[in-house]
């Protein structure tokens, strides 16, 4: 999906460090693996050397390896259901897994979210060969080495590593794998919808959002929740006009008229959204962000309206997009001849707008208030979904601590509004309480999900296997 940073990390860091380069990793000894570490690496590793990427076709090959090896383990046919989808006239599929509860389920069941498909990757332009999982420097390199086939690989593998274990858990458990978040959403509505009708969850857990945020140290600092998601608009603005030759230069001009139009929509800033997620991010936040921007975050959460502190934030532009809508034009195109008054001026605006503000509709008429000029036509581009806030439930934050102290104690739980888009926003649209507790853990410096030479360090890719392993346990125990 359009995504600025899908775990959202980027955003929360970018006020305690700055540091952008690959630092040279000592090279210690690798430690030897214990045989559950290994399979959790042959596993990441088959499935990242399957290109689904859309134009390759492949999402067949790798919802029929998933199944191979939950049916080694132990699951039975009737626990797998493959779907097939046509999304955008390309065939994909998804996946759905059943571990069952043995005997009548104590509580709702949990869905598991994640995504197989990966943006394309084209091997000339990568230093090493995208589809292959390649160790170095202590990183694991590879398309979907993050979003999303690190989530998608340690769902199934602990999935596998519990069914081995001869575990039941006492309320059903799902996994809920979509064939093209990066692109059409297709797989992704239609399984919501499944979800939403036929599962009816107490839970959905998303793997493909939160995660440790760390500084480029690798110092842990939070722990992030995906508890929401901006809506994700694009709008085409056009001018037109009847033209004429450029020797005669009349005074409405399309081009003059669009460039107006988006100096209007640059210099119009959206009010500012407090709502509780914000206040609870932000006065978070502040006790870990020194100097003061934090105490900028501290203020602000214990009074929003107070002009200092909200003036001290909204002048970084990472840390605003997590106060108000934002709206930016990213494309522009006008004229048809050198010689020629233009016909017409299209200038694409793309939008990123808070829960709770009216969606796409309540934009544009703020937009077009602000621009006052009716010769400015809007065209929403994009099928918009809206969707609410999410709520970390006490038993959700419980089983996440539990997984974070086996790795970092004490560390602090910090819901966030993520500014891209996931699968997530099609559950919470539906009305499924949905949230972003994936096991990555990443400092901003090393986030190039849908950029060259995608990563994860190997030392953190060991240390969250344990992850799911614990929250499933805790939940289902």
């Amino acid at each position: 999906m359009k995504t600025v940073m899908k775990l959202a990390l980027a955003t929360g860091l970018a006020a305690l460090a700055t540091a952008t380069s690959l630092p040279a990793l000592a090279q210690a000894p690798a430690p030897q693996r214990n045989p559950n570490e290994l399979a959790a690496r042959q596993l990441y590793s088959d499935v990242v050397g399957i290109r689904t990427a859309r134009g390759h076709k492949q999402m067949g090959v790798m919802t029929g390896y998933l199944k191979e090896q939950l049916l080694k383990a132990g699951f039975a046919e009737s626990d797998i259901t493959i779907t097939d989808y046509d999304s955008e006239g390309e065939p994909t599929q998804g996946l759905v897994v059943r571990y069952a509860a043995k005997g009548k389920p104590k509580a709702g069941p949990i869905v598991f979210l994640g995504h197989m498909d990966v943006v394309e990757a084209l091997p000339e332009d990568w230093e090493r060969p995208p589809f292959t999982l390649t160790e170095e420097n202590g990183y694991f390199f590879g398309r979907g080495s993050l979003d999303n086939k690190y989530g998608v690989a340690t769902l199934t593998h602990n999935f596998i590593r519990l069914k081995k274990e001869g575990w039941s858990p006492k309320r059903d458990l799902y996994l809920v794998f979509s064939g093209d978040e990066e692109t059409g959403m297709i797989s992704t509505r239609a399984q919501a919808k499944m979800v939403a009708e036929t599962i009816k969850p107490a839970l959905v857990l998303n793997g493909d959002a939160g995660g440790v945020a760390m500084t480029e140290d690798f110092k842990p600092v939070m722990y992030q929740v995906q508890a929401g998601e901006k809506t994700f608009a694009t709008f085409e603005l056009t001018v037109t006009n009847p033209g004429g030759h450029s020797s005669r230069p009349r005074a409405d001009n399309a081009i003059y008229e669009l460039a107006a139009a988006l100096g209007k929509i640059q210099a119009y800033q959206f009010p500012v959204n407090a709502s509780p997620l914000v206040r609870s991010y932000f006065g978070a936040m502040g006790k870990l962000t020194p100097g003061e921007m934090g105490q900028a975050m501290q203020a602000f959460a214990a009074n929003p309206e107070a002009p200092e502190p909200r003036v001290k934030l909204l002048s970084d532009p990472g840390i605003s997009t997590q106060m108000r809508t934002t709206c930016v034009a990213t494309m522009l195109r006008g004229g048809h001849a050198e010689n020629a008054l233009p016909q017409s001026a299209i200038a694409t605006v793309n939008c990123r707008i808070m829960p709770g503000e009216g969606g796409a509709a309540a934009t544009q008429a703020a937009l077009a208030k602000a621009i006052g000029n009716d010769n400015v036509k809007f065209k929403l581009m994009t099928n918009v979904v809206e969707s609410p806030e999410s709520t970390l439930t006490p038993e959700v934050r419980a089983a996440v601590m539990a997984s974070l102290d086996a790795r970092y104690p004490g560390l602090p739980i910090v819901p966030e509004l993520s500014s891209g888009g996931t699968d997530g926003m099609h559950y919470r649209a539906l009305g499924m309480n949905t949230v972003g507790i994936g096991n990555a853990a990443m400092r901003s410096a090393d986030i190039f999900a849908h950029g060259l030479n995608e990563r994860i360090r190997v030392e953190d890719f060991y240390k969250g296997l344990d992850h799911w392993y614990l929250v499933m346990k805790k939940l289902a125990g």
